[in-house]
């Protein structure tokens, strides 16, 4: 297995991963929802805004995974992961936690200082991040299950408080994926 950042002639094979492995998991309509999110994320979103990481076995792309800007007002170096995917019949292989390991590695050798997911705490507790509430950092939009707001700090033991609202990427700025 090849871990490797993502070449953007891949965007249409990245795309059919998180939608296969999303309608395997959660449904069509889910599928499709988060394919479009990581094709928008990969097209619309500006290249200093973006990080995309991939898994690869004999050419083949078997994981994707995804880091968008957080946008702070005090001008934290903060950056979002989401979505996350592993083909389902590499799944439970540790393929997801060596990917966001080098994700997580390569944003810290650029400078970022923090990095945010919004999912399962059981799963990204293994890869640093720690349940963090709305009053440490807010989230972008409302969330509806807030103990999947996770955080981990790339330059420190812990993440300080940080005042006032944050903002990500146009693509992911959607209620729908919160």
């Amino acid at each position: 297995m090849k871990l490797s950042t993502y070449n953007p002639s891949n965007i249409e094979e990245i795309k059919q991963l998180f939608t296969k492995t999303f309608s395997d998991s959660e449904g069509q309509s889910e599928g499709i929802l988060i394919g479009n999110l990581a094709y928008d994320l990969m097209t619309g979103t500006d290249g200093n805004d973006l990080y995309g990481f991939v898994a690869t076995e004999n050419e083949q792309i078997i994981g994707s995974i995804i880091f968008s800007r957080l946008a702070f007002e005090n001008g934290i170096n903060a950056f979002l992961l989401a979505p996350v995917a592993i083909h389902t019949s590499y799944q439970g292989k540790g393929i997801g936690q060596k990917l966001i390991n080098f994700g997580l590695n390569a944003l810290k050798e650029s400078g970022v200082e923090l990095a945010f997911t919004y999912g399962d705490p059981g799963f990204y507790s293994k890869v640093g991040f720690s349940p963090i509430t709305e009053k440490l950092v807010k989230a972008p939009l409302t969330l509806r299950y807030p103990e999947g707001w996770l955080g981990q700090s790339l330059v420190s033991d812990e993440i300080e408080p940080i005042t006032g609202n944050s903002h990500c990427v146009d693509a992911i700025d959607k209620p729908e994926y919160w």
